[in-house]
């Protein structure tokens, strides 16, 4: 993890006036979670307990243990199909459930009729964990959505970079529909605007136009670009780069509070011959999208900018307001906005 916060960067939690939106969230690489494994994780404003147990099934509960409220995430151990809390050895399922009170005569009766800790609704797709978020602990209301490429053994997915910046899933993702910081910001000529498309929590956008790139032996030629994105939800978007090089871009935001995300670029492309030179052009087209020109650009700004509600905008803006209209069908309950943007 690279943590992008400078010390002199301002809590500006309150500048941004809801809570976390709901929705799937990347909480771990699956091939980094190995049977045994226990992390503590602190997101959407609260901590939990990640664990696979010997069964090799995921889980994820809230982090204090019911007895005398020990972090099971530290210390804690699986034991079987449970996670064992360090303090006492009260053992817990995936589902939440006390599976043991090792020293005890007597279970407890509720330990029978229910859960003790919230467990977070987790499945794997494209070698990722997504964990269920939602502030009322309501069901999954959509699925997580799969991206093949991510386990094809034809493709390569190694190459991921990690930053933690102040912003929120929903600022960091309106960087895409802000079109003219693209200039500013990363050094481009222009972006084509493009379009999207808005079907309940999907959002599909996706842009096409031609550059000009200089090859290795001093010519210059002109190259067609294709961008499609695909949103489900607040924290799982893909991107598919389609230029000279065919790139799958995951773009795993997940929320630590409603200002503080973690951000993740992970990247598949067609396997290529370990050591080659077409293998060193993917590797430097994903440190170019991810590096100085990229994201790494974007955060000294989040971390000092405020969140505008009612922002004065102009032509050349993009689509801004349509994609904050769409972004808050993921915020629930009491911090639910009843107005995001101005009309």
């Amino acid at each position: 993890m690279i943590d992008s916060k400078p010390d002199s960067v301002i809590d500006r939690s309150m500048d941004f006036p809801w809570g976390v939106p709901y929705g799937w969230y990347f909480v771990g690489y699956s091939d980094e979670l190995k049977p045994g494994d226990v992390k503590p994780l602190q997101y959407f404003e609260r901590e939990q307990v990640l664990f696979r147990n010997d069964d090799g099934e995921v889980g994820l509960l809230d982090a204090h243990c019911p007895h005398l409220g020990a972090h099971i995430g530290v210390g804690g151990k699986v034991n079987g199909n449970s996670v064992a809390c360090p303090f006492h050895g009260w053992e817990f399922r995936p589902d939440g459930f006390c599976s043991a009170v090792p020293y005890a005569k007597k279970f407890p009766p509720i330990a029978k009729r229910e859960p003790l800790l919230h467990s977070y609704p987790v499945k794997e797709t494209a070698g990722v964990i997504w964990a269920w978020y939602h502030p009322e602990n309501a069901e999954p209301i959509f699925d997580v959505v799969d991206y093949p490429e991510y386990t094809d053994p034809e493709w390569n997915s190694e190459i991921r970079y990690e930053w933690i910046a102040y912003t929120s899933p929903q600022e960091e993702a309106e960087n895409a529909v802000d079109i003219a910081h693209f200039k500013y910001v990363h050094g481009a000529p222009g972006v084509p605007e493009g379009n999207a498309v808005y079907e309940g929590h999907i959002r599909r956008s996706g842009s096409d136009g031609t550059y000009e790139v200089e090859n290795p032996d001093g010519t210059k030629e002109i190259v067609e670009s294709h961008v499609r994105t695909i949103a489900n939800g607040a924290g799982q978007k893909v991107t598919t780069l389609d230029t000279q090089l065919k790139v799958w871009l995951m773009v795993l935001l997940t929320p630590i509070k409603r200002n503080l995300t973690e951000i993740r670029f992970s990247y598949a492309y067609p396997k290529q011959e370990p050591g080659s030179a077409a293998e060193q052009q993917y590797i430097d087209y994903c440190e170019r999208v991810a590096g100085e020109m990229g994201v790494v650009a974007d955060i000294p700004i989040w971390n000092n900018k405020i969140h505008r509600l009612n922002p004065l905008l102009c032509d050349g803006d993009g689509d801004i307001l349509r994609y904050r209209q769409w972004f808050s069908q993921f915020y629930a309950g009491e911090d639910q906005p009843q107005k995001i943007a101005a009309e």
